[in-house]
């Protein structure tokens, strides 16, 4: 959608390029990828604004109202009401403007400015024992600037509230520019300051006066229940004697003013916490027993519905950490308690299940009080959410309603009335969240698509507001009013309210020029929408299937824009946002751009154009997003499209033409050859790193004399057990154990004849096609995939584990070539045996199978980084199962990909990026350890950047695993 031409932007420009130090950009793409959030809306910006300081906020306030330019002030857009697009200018707060400026660990106080994470707060906050009450799901990309326009809560809203009740103070613009500081004051202050011939004395005379003609109004009006959110916070300045004008600001979107240092009250954080997990035979019982159990004081009371247990259950990753759930529950309810110790929180329990008795509530009550077991429950809770609003196709779960809460007492009577509406429109709807809160998110599944379908959605948003309206509850609790709710407020609110706040919008920002079109002025909640009936279908001639998701367009779709690849703290996703902070270098901002050439936002030959590929290039393709993602937005295989679709337009570049031939090339030339082509890749490396634009600094690969399948004719047999009963295992070996680290490959073999299996080995030609994919040759990936598939045909009939050493050539046969060849049985056979070594290992360590086995690691410490396919896919734990089983002490990294990447870490211009990512976590904290210390890594890029950057020579879990051996 082009930006509507509001203002002079031209003139813009110019004041903003000769005053500002920071980067305004308009370019076309930088719009698009700036031009959604977490919901279903999309506006294009006239520029994005990316500040250094708050001097350069300061200049863009300035000059936007000079030059009549809309302005919004943006976080992690993680909004799902549409609050943080605009057609004005966005000012960026969360490349640099991201301080903790004081700790008041005495006062419970901190001071931050805007852009500042929370999550990264409160572990600045944690060695001082304070938190931030409010709890946003969100909270890994979640800016304090956002949370404080979005009055931002969570679970533990019963006890925490909103961020209203924190926030101390702001300082900031009004929006001609001029500072201001709100904090608490007195009413004899504020009138000796409307007193004065300043912007904020006039801005406080006219807040009096409105205050005293609307007082009656305000009061009568305003929505009584706890949470409520819609609309600006005018009650908070009546009946008080502390007025604070900074509350005015909490919940108001961006549309009276812009931020820049925010001061917040701190909670202490809970010593020790307990769960009780009640089941319910229905939702509405379970429901309808939050106003009782409201009354035995719990810090949170969550749904946990028949529905996503169903779906939970169906996922064999999750299924079995449901440990939690007894017999077929229509419902649990998550009750929790904090305490000041373990003994304060059993109480609380105890008290709970007498509750539970005494009124009969529920059928069964487990209690939760190990660290492990509250960690298990809540992850359930979290990922079951993920696995519900991760629907696949044209319908999904959209975040309209979803915000509303009433009094807990109505909540059952609200949820009925509001499902029964939902079901006369012939849809489905997902429920879960905060009963404690009486806000229960809903999202109807819609075709965003189909008219009739965006038709229906407004005749349920309306129903909802007239219900909620009848229970005395709030159309917006937390989530905001933005685009989708705004429209109905002047009903909701009333004419006469909806009034009162048209005039504080107009005392603060008399050209609404603040984000307008939120709150006051809003359009139909059908205008702007990101997809809508009349967006375009974009056909791509697949080598993937997508049958599930509607083609490749519906594969990138599936991306809702929530922001989580925006966090930085933990996890692998994305690793070059990590590195960068740039937009563009998120799973998000890639779909984002995808999606606007396939719908018609961007001309189609955007779709392989230059922009595009600044966008994509920094995609390291480590599969992170296949996880982490709540959407699990599979951005590894959408590049390889894509690439593959490039390549038909502007051709196969030679260096990815070199790269992706490397496993054939390298197979042929390793043996006799390789000291004569390692000599020559010495000589002629200044002149390979000219045609191929490689990095001078990186040290090329070299090949061995003895490979791997040439070592095991001479030695396999001698090592493989004497009984002749012992359990089989083939060993595929890769590429690159094959001839560049063939050690490890014999480590592996030596260590499974050892402990007594008898080790296939498959032919040596056997390739999965790895570099082919990760260059989007996919054609040539599929022919190379059908002839491994040929060379693993002997062994599919015999049940038998297929083992492999690099994962990400291991996994290449679990996820992407049953997709290739999805009515090829060999290749589901081939899925259903591929296994890691480490995870081999660790199972038949569980197992008992090696329980002849003697190990003596006595201790050995082990820095432990896990390859990024390995962590996406199957995950780590085993690895560091197996290598503790050995002896070691093991720590394993949170750490996202090395950088390396394959081929990446050795292009010219990716070199600085992927030291970058090394820098972050990996290299520092194995520069820190000691000389005893051993390194472990399975991936083979992983080894070359640990080596390259640390100088550290890092091990195959296989090689430690064997030295462990008595």
């Amino acid at each position: 959608m082009e930006a509507r031409v509001v203002g002079n932007m031209e003139a813009f420009v110019r004041a903003m390029r000769s005053q500002a130090k920071g980067i305004l950009r308009t370019d076309d793409m930088t719009r698009v990828l700036y031009s959604t959030d977490a919901s279903m809306y999309q506006m294009r910006p006239q520029g994005v604004f990316i500040p250094v300081d708050t001097a350069d906020v300061g200049i863009a306030v300035r000059e936007a109202a000079r030059s009549g330019i809309p302005l919004l002030a943006r976080g992690a857009a993680s909004s799902l009401a549409g609050q943080t697009t605009t057609h004005g200018v966005v000012v960026d707060f969360t490349r640099h403007l991201n301080g903790i400026l004081a700790i008041d660990a005495e006062a419970g106080r901190v001071r931050v400015e805007p852009g500042v994470v929370l999550d990264h707060l409160n572990a600045a906050l944690k060695p001082h024992g304070w938190m931030v009450g409010p709890d946003p799901a969100p909270s890994s990309r979640a800016t304090i600037g956002g949370m404080v326009g979005n009055n931002s809560t969570g679970t533990h809203s019963i006890i925490y509230g909103n961020m209203i009740d924190h926030v101390e103070r702001l300082k900031g613009w009004f929006a001609d520019g001029t500072p201001f500081d709100f904090g608490p004051t007195t009413w004899p202050a504020l009138i000796e300051e409307a007193r004065q011939p300043t912007r904020k004395g006039r801005f406080v005379k006219g807040l009096r006066s409105l205050l005293t003609r609307d007082e009656a109004i305000i009061r009568r009006d305003t929505p009584t229940h706890w949470r409520r959110n819609s609309g600006y916070r005018l009650e908070r300045l009546i009946d008080t004697d502390t007025p604070n004008l900074a509350h005015l600001l909490c919940g108001a979107e961006g549309t009276l003013a812009v931020i820049k240092e925010i001061e917040l009250r701190l909670v202490r954080r809970p010593a020790c916490t307990g769960l009780g997990v009640i089941h319910y035979e229905t939702r509405r019982e379970a429901l309808a027993s939050v106003p009782s159990l409201l009354e035995t004081a719990p810090s949170a009371i969550e749904l946990f519905d028949g529905v996503a247990i169903g779906q939970t259950r169906r996922n064999p990753a999750f299924a079995k950490q449901l440990t939690f759930i007894e017999g077929e529950p229509g419902s649990v309810l998550f009750v929790e308690y904090f305490g000041d110790n373990q003994e304060a929180v059993q109480a609380q329990l105890d008290t709970l299940h007498r509750h539970c008795q005494r009124l009969k509530i529920g059928y069964h009550l487990l209690q939760a009080t190990e660290p492990a077991q509250i960690a298990n429950v809540w992850n359930v809770r979290k990922e079951s959410l993920g696995l519900v609003m991760n629907e696949r196709g044209a319908f999904k779960p959209q975040p309209f309603i979803e915000d509303a809460a009433v009094p807990a007492e109505h909540l059952a009577d609200y949820v009925d009335a509001l499902e029964a509406e939902i079901l006369a429109q012939g849809l489905r709807v997902a429920m879960y969240a905060h009963a404690s809160a009486g806000c229960l998110h809903i999202r109807p599944f819609i075709d965003m698509h189909a008219q009739d379908d965006l038709d229906k959605m407004h005749r349920i948003a309306t129903h909802s507001m007239q219900l909620v309206r009848s229970y005395g509850g709030s159309i917006s609790s937390e989530h905001g009013d933005g685009l989708v709710r705004s429209p109905f407020l002047p009903s909701f609110l009333g004419e006469d309210l909806y009034q009162t706040n048209v005039a504080l919008k107009a005392l603060f920002d008399p050209e609404s020029r603040m984000n307008p079109g939120k709150i006051i002025d809003s359009a139909d909640m059908r205008s702007s929408l990101r997809i809508d009936a009349t967006s375009a279908r974009t056909t791509v001639n697949t080598v993937f299937t997508y049958p599930h998701d509607g083609g490749f367009q519906g594969a990138v779709e599936m991306c809702n824009g929530n922001g989580a690849c925006r966090k930085v703290e933990t996890g692998g996703m994305c690793p070059s946002f990590m590195a960068t902070r740039e937009e563009a270098d998120t799973t998000r901002g890639r779909a984002n751009a995808l999606r606007a050439a396939l719908s018609g936002h961007l001309p189609p030959e955007a779709l392989t154009g230059e922009a595009m590929k600044q966008v994509m290039d920094l995609c390291v393709s480590c599969k992170a997003c296949k996880t982490e993602c709540p959407s699990e937005v599979d951005m590894a295989r959408i590049k390889a499209e894509w690439l593959h679709e490039t390549h038909k337009v502007h051709g196969v570049p030679l260096r990815d033409r070199v790269f992706a031939g490397f496993p054939r090339v390298a197979r042929a030339l390793a043996g006799p050859l390789a000291p004569m082509v390692n000599g020559a890749n010495v000589l002629l490396k200044p002149v390979l790193d000219r045609v191929l634009n490689l990095d001078a600094d990186r040290t090329l690969p070299k090949l061995v004399r003895l490979p791997f399948h040439a070592w095991w004719k001479q030695a396999g047999d001698a090592l493989q057990p004497e009984i002749s009963t012992a359990p089989a295992v083939v060993l595929f070996v890769d590429t690159f154990h094959q001839t560049e680290s063939p050690h490890v490959a014999q480590a592996a073999a030596r260590f499974l004849t050892k402990v007594g299996f008898y080790v296939h080995v498959v032919h040596q030609r056997a390739c999965c096609g790895r570099p082919q994919f990760s260059k989007g040759l996919l054609e040539d990936a599929r022919k190379t995939a059908a002839a491994s598939l040929a060379h693993f045909e002997p062994y599919l009939h015999r049940d038998v584990p297929i083992i492999g050493l690099e994962p990400s050539c291991l996994l290449t046969y679990v996820d992407e070539v049953p997709d290739l060849f999805p009515s090829d049985a060999r290749a589901q056979s081939l899925k259903e045996r591929a296994v890691l070594f480490d995870t081999f290992v660790a199972q038949a360590m569980a197992s008992g199978k090696l329980s002849h086995v003697s190990f003596q690691a006595k201790g050995t410490p082990v820095i432990y980084h896990g390859h990024c396919h390995q962590k996406a896919l199957v995950g780590t734990a085993d690895t560091v199962s197996a290598l503790s089983y050995a002896g070691y002490a093991v720590e394993a990294l949170d750490t996202a990909c090395c950088g390396m990447a394959g081929s990446f870490g050795y292009e010219r211009e990716h070199a600085r990026i992927s030291r970058s990512m090394a820098e972050r976590r990996l290299a520092p904290r194995i520069r820190a350890a000691d000389d005893t210390t051993r390194i472990a890594a399975p991936g083979t890029s992983c080894r070359a950047q640990i080596l390259d950057t640390t100088g550290r020579m890092a091990q195959h879990p296989a090689e430690l695993l064997l030295a462990a051996l008595a």
